[in-house]
């Protein structure tokens, strides 16, 4: 073999051994999983990319330069966040050329400063995972990383931080950019103590939003009205009328009426009022009288249904007396939707509080690993992630297009009437 052939053939053995070594370093990787890998190969691009940035502020090393600014002064041990904790990693010193001041790389202010930790926290525990078990949730990162910051503790600190935040931000929204058109009202109770009333809007477009929240011992007219009193001084006009959709509580009739008087249209809840006189009828007569309450509900005659109610509370009045006081109490206010002639798949949604129930039905949920409420404050917090979490997958409500104007005209019109002092202004609601 000649000279220049050897050289030839040396050339290409290196060059070979330069691509098989590397593909040997990165097959025994990939025996320890693809985001190791992955994970690995950023690291090591995050150190080459902070060593970059110290050489330009610095210069290159070794190298004199009598107007250099800045100089390397080693490494120091630093914690960045990643995947849900925080790892150790080494962090290149920069210092002025006096030694005075340190400086911060560019990319290393960035990086420490994006902090997805409590995000991360509260999303695991939106979705069930406890702290205890918080770590295993998380994905797998290399053996030789130092992690940190997911024990039990930490994790429920940053959890309580930050639904604390939450919270606080919650309850200081200004709510005078809403246009609404309806308010619902309905508790949640957590144990025997507490209860939490939650006011959910509709907008002028048909969307769903949650207003406020308030914690007390019952459904009481103290807590009906703090509710009340918190959206007002929030920016919810009294000067307007709205529709208020509410479980029945004549505590919180009453607290609407004396903050928005005539301008309150009240819609009391079809299903708990059906429910409330069920609960005073002996078992054979739960069902007919139950399907008789329907029949009314589902007309759209309001005298008609009025008529039918009335009809069957005389027919109680004799053997049951106390189901026929049920049925008469608040009966015009069962009926106010179909009293405005609203469209009927558009009424279904406000004859009730279902929209209220299926945002206590995520709460529920949110919060079925909770073993011991530690006061209203826990509470509190709890309601407002699930809440927040609720509203994000909101859509807007059935036959809304054709059904919100017909509400807003009529809502128009009883202030028009209010406004005029005609008189049976109160007549729309």
């Amino acid at each position: 073999m000649g000279k220049a052939a050897r050289k030839k053939t040396e050339g290409q053995v290196e060059s070979f051994g330069q691509r098989v070594l590397p593909l040997a370093a990165l097959a025994f990787t990939l025996r320890r999983g693809l985001r190791e890998l992955v994970v690995e190969a950023g690291m090591q691009t995050l150190d080459v990319l902070l060593e970059d940035e110290r050489t330009q502020m610095c210069g290159e090393r070794y190298r004199h330069d009598a107007e250099r600014r800045s100089m390397r002064a080693g490494h120091a041990p630093g914690e960045l966040v990643m995947g849900g904790r925080k790892v150790r990693v080494s962090r290149p010193r920069v210092r002025t050329a006096d030694g005075a001041k340190e400086l911060t790389l560019p990319s290393w202010r960035v990086f420490a400063m994006q902090d997805p930790l409590e995000r991360e926290a509260v999303e695991k525990m939106l979705v069930g995972v406890s702290t205890r078990k918080y770590r295993r949730a998380l994905d797998a990162v290399p053996p030789e990383l130092d992690e940190f910051g997911t024990s039990k503790s930490a994790v429920s600190r940053r959890f309580v931080a930050a639904t604390q935040r939450e919270l606080d931000d919650w309850f200081g929204r200004d709510l005078s950019g809403i246009k609404l058109a309806s308010i619902m009202i309905d508790g949640l109770g957590f144990g025997e103590e507490h209860t939490v009333l939650i006011a959910l809007g509709i907008d002028s477009d048909g969307k769903k939003h949650v207003l406020g929240l308030h914690e007390g011992a019952t459904e009481n007219a103290a807590a009906c009205g703090a509710l009340l009193d918190d959206l007002i001084e929030r920016g919810v006009s009294t000067q307007r009328s709205l529709l208020f959709v509410i479980d029945g509580a004549k505590a919180l009739a009453s607290a609407i009426s004396a903050r928005w008087d005539k301008r309150a249209l009240i819609q009391r809840c079809q299903v708990h009022k059906a429910r409330n006189v069920k609960d005073h009828l002996p078992d054979e007569l739960q069902a007919s009288v139950a399907a008789t309450m329907r029949q009314a509900y589902a007309m759209r005659d309001y005298k008609k249904a009025k008529q039918q109610l009335e009809n069957l509370a005389r027919r109680l009045d004799d053997e049951h007396p106390s189901a026929a006081a049920s049925v008469r109490e608040g009966l015009v206010e069962t009926l106010t939707v179909i009293k405005l002639a609203l469209p009927a798949t558009f009424a279904r949604t406000f004859a009730t509080t279902n929209p209220i129930e299926n945002l206590n039905g995520t709460a529920r949920w949110t919060c079925r690993n909770v073993k011991r409420w530690k006061g209203g404050t826990m509470i509190l917090r709890w309601c407002c992630a699930a809440m927040k979490e609720a509203q994000s997958r909101f859509r807007r409500i059935k036959a809304a297009s054709s059904g919100i104007p017909l509400l807003l005209e009529a809502l128009a019109k009883n202030d028009r009437m209010l406004d005029g002092a005609v008189d049976g202004a109160a007549e729309v609601g």
